[in-house]
């Protein structure tokens, strides 16, 4: 499993609980009202997971206007209304009926030769053994069609006083983009920036803040 992480399969997170459905569809970032607006993914392709069972709450209370988002609706065979919930990570089943997670929906890069997925893309970068971890966001780039970005890899070094050294810092760098060409999933990445701390959420250091992240890559691109 160790490898497959590394080899940029994403995280296997196991088979669902008998009571529950799942479904992966094709990503969108709109409203989708009905089961039949949504379009379901064969075995292996990465797409966005949905969940229903007795388990998934109707509505949202207190945040009311990402219902829309988040909740679609299936007619049931006794015609009962039938919630289904956007999960908004995005993976893909394999042959043993197992969830792969590739990442939030939220942290996907839209390029122009296709996604990138967080987990996946990251899984290549962190294999190399002096970075702690690594962040893809996208930058606007106005020579890009609307709606794509340009797709960066931020590095967190196990040890920031590489930064202090110039040659070594383009070696580190060096070695990544060779580690990313290696990869048909970063082969088109040719940005890597470093930052010494990333800036994460104080309840569980496991949480980047990416969006923090993307404004900053943009100003030190």
């Amino acid at each position: 499993m160790q490898h497959e992480r590394h080899s940029g399969a994403g995280v296997c997170v196991g088979r669902k609980f008998p009571s529950i459905r799942w479904r992966v569809i094709r990503i969108t970032d709109e409203p989708l009202l009905n089961l039949a607006d949504t379009e379901e993914l064969p075995i292996g392709q990465i797409g966005e997971l949905m969940v229903t069972g007795p388990q998934i709450t109707r509505e949202y209370v207190t945040r009311t206007e990402a219902n829309a988002l988040a909740k679609v609706h299936e007619i049931g065979p006794d015609g009962e209304d039938i919630i289904w919930h956007r999960m908004g990570d995005v993976g893909y089943l394999d042959e043993q009926e197992r969830f792969w997670f590739c990442g939030r929906k939220a942290h996907r890069v839209e390029t122009e030769d296709g996604p990138c997925f967080s987990v996946c893309c990251e899984a290549i970068f962190n294999g190399h053994p002096e970075v702690n971890r690594s962040a893809l966001v996208g930058v606007p780039d106005k020579n890009l069609p609307e709606g794509k970005f340009r797709p960066v890899i931020i590095i967190e070094p196990k040890d920031s006083r590489i930064l202090q050294n110039k040659a070594r810092m383009e070696y580190f760098r060096k070695e990544l983009l060779e580690l990313g060409t290696a990869s048909s999933l970063t082969e088109k990445i040719e940005m890597i920036l470093f930052h010494p701390s990333f800036p994460v959420d104080i309840r569980h250091n496991a949480k980047i803040f990416r969006e923090k992240l993307a404004v900053w890559a943009e100003k030190n691109i």
